[in-house]
């Protein structure tokens, strides 16, 4: 996530900032907690990266990385009481940010070199969001060309070149499908054709136990099919 050239945690923090000051009715600054004595109001600081819950990426395109801004939002005078009492009101009303009461602990003051005072940690969901590789570029004219589709007939047979009938007949990946007639013969319709580059057609055959594939010529006029049982 990043807007005007902003990172993601510098937008995350922008955006609360302007959500704060709203919530509060004054402008709030940005910058660590100060003494009482030197302002009197709220300051906001971000304080924590937490990561969060991950999404895994398939293929190409990278899922971005998720993580939460928590920010320390702090009275610095008498005055900040209230305007902190319009922002914990406003947060717990529209949900739109979580808001932590663990900012009471004497260590993180201490860490600031300030006294302690009433505060909220408030967290902002952000991501760092992973460009999408680029489409390698076209670097000759594209040609389009509409393949034509014909139809395969032909026949199933024995060893003997006796017709098997109710073989199933079938072109794998499209759907198509058909059952050979008492005297072995088939037809499927639809089948794709490139005339410039012409090519096997594969077919697939099951019954009486049988599952075999064969490669067939489409320019065949009667293709004949010649299903043997297996040899042990």
């Amino acid at each position: 996530m990043s807007t005007h050239g902003r990172g993601p945690i510098e937008t995350a923090t922008a955006e609360l900032v302007a959500w704060v000051t709203g919530a509060a009715g004054e402008p709030v600054p940005v910058g660590p907690p100060r003494a009482c004595d030197d302002a009197d109001g709220l300051t906001l600081w971000p304080m924590e990266l937490r990561s969060a819950r991950q999404t895994r990426s398939s293929g190409a395109v990278r899922e971005p990385y998720r993580f939460t801004v928590r920010h320390l939002l702090c009275v610095t005078g008498p005055a900040g009481l209230p305007r902190l009492d319009r922002v914990l009101t406003a947060a717990t009303s529209d949900g739109r940010y979580p808001v932590v009461l663990e900012a009471g602990d004497a260590p993180l003051w201490t860490a600031f070199g300030t006294a302690p005072r009433p505060a909220l940690l408030i967290d902002v969901a952000t991501q760092v969001d992973h460009p999408t590789p680029a489409a390698p570029p076209v670097l000759q004219p594209l040609r389009l060309r509409q393949l034509d589709v014909r139809s395969l007939s032909g026949r199933v047979v024995g060893p003997q070149d006796q017709p098997l009938a109710a073989m199933r007949v079938e072109l794998p990946g499209t759907g198509s499908a058909t059952r050979t007639d008492p005297e072995g013969r088939f037809l499927i319709v639809g089948v794709p054709h490139d005339p410039e580059h012409p090519s096997p057609v594969r077919l697939r055959l099951t019954g009486r136990g049988l599952v075999l594939t064969a490669d067939v010529d489409p320019a065949e006029d009667d293709i004949v099919i010649v299903c043997a049982p297996p040899t042990h």
